[in-house]
């Protein structure tokens, strides 16, 4: 076992953290509920990841994403995200796929090889996508709803989207779903109604982009650790 795990093997038992050790899970998007994710799965012993991201990190990501620093600006997300999960642990295993996921690249990647999934992108065709595989698979599947506009990270809960109010992604999730016979869906999201941004204050760069949230430090981290959590206590039966 590698000694930073001592604290953690404390809680969890040995043959808790070698489970761990074998373990493969995918993360789709980087941002700062991805990232965040991603951190604590590694921090907690996932042995394998497979990061999923087109993005390149930017100045308007400090605010949020754990992966962006002055010194990361302008790298690609999974490059940046692989240097940092080897510097917290030099033995994980990481796969990495530099592309925006749609369902029209979706052969270029081995779902049959994922533990579980872990859904943190935005895009609504890709989100679907991605569940829809999952289900066909039966693996294990946890999705982030909406974190833009959201301040209190107290308001985040982890529930049935079918069971979920207040979020206007997780509406139409689950009208898209159900047109896809599926009826059951963990996710984490946010019982807050989102707040009105000022869009005077839009960056003149990002203006023609189709929808610019706001965003905080504050929820999108929370939901991270939140779904990380809840992908290694899925993954450990006698947790």
């Amino acid at each position: 076992m590698n000694k930073f795990l001592n604290r953690t093997q404390l809680i969890l038992g040995k043959e808790n953290i070698e489970s761990l050790e074998s373990k493969t899970v995918a993360i789709f998007g980087l941002g700062g509920v991805g990232g965040n994710a991603l951190e604590a799965l590694v921090r907690s012993g996932i042995g394998n990841l497979v990061l999923i991201d087109n993005d390149e990190i930017c100045e308007t990501n400090l605010n949020r994403q754990l992966l962006a620093t002055r010194n990361t600006l302008g790298r690609a997300k999974v490059d940046v995200a692989e240097e940092r999960a080897k510097e917290i642990n030099p033995k994980i295993k990481i796969v990495k796929y530099k592309c925006f996921y749609l369902p029209e690249n979706s052969n270029e990647i081995d779902f049959s090889s994922f533990d579980y999934i872990i859904d943190a992108i935005d895009t609504v065709t890709a989100k679907i996508d991605i569940i829809v595989k999952a289900k066909e698979l039966n693996i294990p599947i946890i999705s982030a709803m909406g974190a833009g506009n959201k301040c209190d990270p107290t308001k985040l809960e982890v529930k049935d989207l079918f069971k979920t109010d207040y979020d206007p992604l997780a509406k139409v999730m689950r009208r898209e779903l159900r047109k896809r016979n599926i009826n059951s869906l963990k996710v984490v999201y946010s019982k807050e109604t989102p707040l009105e941004i000022d869009k005077s204050l839009i960056l003149e760069e990002e203006k023609d982009k189709k929808r610019v949230p706001g965003s905080t430090a504050f929820v999108p981290s929370v939901m991270g650790i939140i779904i990380a959590s809840e992908v290694v206590k899925d993954l450990l039966s006698n947790y």
